[in-house]
């Protein structure tokens, strides 16, 4: 145990005694929902990106590494994570259905990264037991530079098991009976996406951060009556700054 111990105040030291970058700061973000007659969300975000080799923050994602090893051009880990899952209507909005609930969803992920080249896979579960589901997120990104501008573009594929497809786009004989909607219970689907971070400096900490990401809904949501968009929409409008401690 003593050994143990000592090993960790060798680690913990170490990382205390090297200088960490760290950004925060605010926006605005925006998501249009595929819902018909549901508004688009709008909501203030909290923006903060650290990652000391233990810990990370990726804008609201969270993430504790457990194993993982990094060099000068090739790094990997796995991690346990958690991020809000900002999704779903009242009872209000659409006639005779049920609330459908926002979540924060967390699991395992595991990062690779070669030198500006990254992949990273997460296996997520529904914290809140909202729609007691599971998805797989894959995406694959590359970070590159034009003039002042910083560009971060991803394509991702997130495979929606069977639950929380039902949950989010499915419509029960209840609901059905008492709505103008088709009852629907939609089996498991693909969603397809892209995006891009895009910043740009205006003094040496200060910057401005825009997210721009379009996803293209798996056609077992499609196929339900609540759906009148196969894509929605979702950005982020920030100012931040980025110092070392």
């Amino acid at each position: 145990m003593k050994y143990i111990m000592t090993l960790i105040l060798i680690f913990t030291t170490s990382l205390l005694a090297q200088k960490q970058e760290i950004t925060i700061g605010a926006g605005a973000y925006i998501q249009s929902q595929p819902y018909a007659n549901v508004d688009t969300v709008v909501l203030p975000s909290p923006v903060i990106f650290f990652d000391n080799e233990v810990f990370y923050v990726r804008w609201t994602r969270l993430g504790l590494y457990f194993l993982g090893e990094k060099t000068d051009d090739f790094s990997w880990g796995l991690s346990l994570t958690a991020q809000p899952r900002p999704f779903g209507y009242e009872s209000s909005d659409i006639t005779g259905m049920n609330e459908r609930k926002d979540s924060w969803e967390g699991g395992i992920a595991l990062s690779l990264q070669k030198n500006d080249a990254y992949l990273e896979v997460m296996l997520l579960n529904d914290l809140l037991n909202r729609s007691n589901s599971w998805i797989i997120k894959t995406e694959l990104g590359y970070d590159f530079k034009i003039a002042d501008f910083s560009f971060y573009p991803s394509l991702i594929a997130e495979y929606q098991s069977k639950d929380f497809l039902d949950y989010y786009y499915g419509v029960t004989p209840v609901e059905a009976a008492r709505s103008p909607q088709i009852a629907y219970s939609p089996n498991s689907g693909m969603q397809l996406g892209a995006q891009t971070y895009i910043k740009y400096p205006l003094t040496k900490n200060l910057s401005t951060l825009v997210n721009l990401r379009v996803d293209k809904l798996p056609s077992q949501a499609t196929s339900s009556s609540l759906v009148n968009d196969e894509y929605m929409y979702s950005g982020l409008a920030s100012l931040i700054y980025t110092f070392e401690y």
